[in-house]
């Protein structure tokens, strides 16, 4: 990260090279005392004097933890390496930045830091995502590329898309009324012709070229997509406890779960969040049976038949057709059936006939998908099914799980698809399952409420605790005051420390113990305010 401010680190070693020049007796002191405030005022510029503490802010608002700053960067996940790369960008000096899928490898509270951080930023940004929501949060303005042409529009996601619609229906209407006026042309033309006199003939000729001026530019505007009515029925039966967990407790290492509790009935769309490597595919993987908890209990409910998501498309057969590798899963379902299912997912036409091994990631997994929703089960395990797929694949797996009528419990970073299903949210908060109700809307606002009366007050807490509590408080509060009270202290030292060093004239000796003054408060500077930012 250091690497972004590589023009800051050799300013100062400039910096401290003046200094020694002058402590050593530099014989043109006056040039070297003003090439240093130079110096100086561009170090401080460029957030010399604590640009460690905005690394550090930077990367731990993008998920990382304290003590995985020092981590070798061969040494991390490719998912981290994307986050330092991010990183990287973000804390250029750049004034137009191209951001790629920006929220992969994020979770949500990262990806909201993100929001923050790009909603301040004063450059521009062009930015692809997949990500309806964190559009919505970030953006002004969109494109959208559509059968090679480019459509722009102001507002963020679901503003362009409700004025697209608009638009669509009118290019539909237009066209259309385009068509039959050639048509009413070409049977005037056919007409003049079969009538063949010398002013039948300049008449079809004048039709002609208005028929040609009108072909000229018509373009078949884009269809939406059919509904083909496939039905995405859950298998019939199961009581109405679906699955009840009690007393989990898991660990790897570290504690993920400790005597969590979870209860999902019959019918129920349940999203499970929590931040990067809190146990969310740990958990469903002990749901499934593919891990054991430590201790507790973890029972599935009679004639309950899991169906599981879990993104790694191993179970692909790479030299299959799309239509072959779901047809053999499902020998007894006619080719129609096949046919509607793989035309749910956008499999369409000569697409179903694609090899497997030349389909990329996200087409990889819409056909994990429909096989999954193919498959006898009424209790569907997700975990993270929108990644890798595009925005109109979004869509259709939202609108095959809204009318399913079985169980879902999922693990999604996607907001714009959790509001669309959810009807309860369980969240990872100290080792526990903690659940609220309907989409993550509400219960986002719930989190924050909660958190502002954790601040202003201790709940559930004896009287000495709550007292221990509100005393760390106020002296944590008093240790920035303090810390903001230093550094305004010695930013004005540091001021005046370097208007005498200005009128020193041929004094080198003087030049010399003001400069070594000035790096030493600087450097005292920056150590408080690294102070700061960690207080707060």
């Amino acid at each position: 990260m250091k690497t972004v401010f590589s023009d800051v680190e050799e300013m100062e070693k400039d910096l401290e090279f003046i200094r020694w020049e002058l402590e050593n007796g530099a014989e043109d002191t006056n040039a070297l005392i003003e090439k240093q405030h130079i110096l100086q005022e561009k170090f401080a510029e460029k957030d010399g004097y604590h640009y460690k503490g905005i690394i550090r802010s930077t990367l731990l608002g993008l998920g990382f933890l304290e003590n995985e700053l020092d981590k070798k960067v061969e040494d991390l996940s490719g998912g981290q390496k994307t986050r330092v790369s991010l990183a990287k960008i973000l804390l250029s000096d750049c004034n137009l930045m191209f951001l790629d899928e920006p929220t992969n490898h994020l979770d949500i509270e990262s990806t909201e830091w993100l929001e923050e951080f790009l909603k301040n930023y004063k450059g521009a940004f062009v930015v692809i995502s997949h990500d309806r929501y964190f559009l919505d949060k970030v953006t002004e303005k969109t494109f959208s590329m559509e059968n090679g042409r480019l459509y722009a529009g102001p507002g963020n996601y679901s503003t362009f898309m409700k004025q697209r619609e608009i638009e669509r229906l009118t290019e539909k209407r237009n066209y259309d009324n385009t068509k039959r006026e050639i048509e009413r042309l070409e049977g005037i033309i056919e007409q003049q012709r079969r009538w063949n006199r010398e002013k039948n003939i300049k008449t079809a000729e004048s039709k002609q070229k208005v028929i040609d001026r009108l072909s000229k530019d018509l373009v078949k505007p884009e269809e939406a997509h059919s509904d083909l009515g496939f039905s995405f029925n859950a298998l019939p039966g199961g009581g109405i406890e679906v699955l009840d967990c009690r007393g989990i407790t898991k660990s790897y290492g570290e504690t993920l779960l400790s005597m969590a509790d979870l209860h999902i009935k019959k019918g129920e769309k349940v999203f499970l969040l929590g931040e990067n490597g809190c146990g969310k595919t740990t958990l469903l993987k002990m749901i499934c049976g593919d891990e054991t908890a430590d201790s507790g209990e973890i029972t599935v409910g009679a004639n309950i038949k899991i169906g599981y998501y879990d993104q790694i498309q191993e179970s692909l057969d790479t030299s299959k057709t799309v239509i072959d590798e779901v047809w053999d899963t499902y020998p007894k379902m006619t080719e129609t059936q096949i046919r509607n299912a793989l035309a749910a997912f956008l499999f369409r036409g000569e697409d179903v006939f694609k090899e497997i091994s030349k389909l990329s990631g996200g087409e990889r997994a819409r056909v994990q998908l429909v096989k999954l929703i193919l498959k006898p089960v009424n209790f569907l395990i997700l975990d993270e099914p929108t990644n890798h797929l595009d925005i109109e694949s979004r869509e259709a797996l939202e609108k095959a799980l809204m009318n399913y009528d079985g169980t879902i419990f999922a693990v999604s970073h996607d907001r714009y698809f959790i509001n669309a299903l959810s009807e309860r949210i369980v969240n990872f908060e100290n080792k526990k399952l903690v659940s609220y109700p309907g989409g993550y809307d509400y219960f986002a606002e719930k989190r924050k409420v909660q958190d502002v009366k954790k601040e202003e007050k201790p709940k559930n807490l004896d009287y000495n605790e709550q007292k221990r509590i509100a005393a760390e408080k106020r002296k944590r509060e008093n240790h920035i005051k303090k810390a903001e009270e230093k550094i305004a202290l010695l930013e004005q030292e540091i001021e005046e420390l370097t208007i005498e060093l200005n009128e020193t004239g041929s004094d080198f000796e003087k030049a010399a113990e003001l400069s070594a003054i000035i790096d030493t408060k600087n450097e005292e500077l920056m150590a408080t305010y690294e102070q700061w930012e960690e207080l707060q």
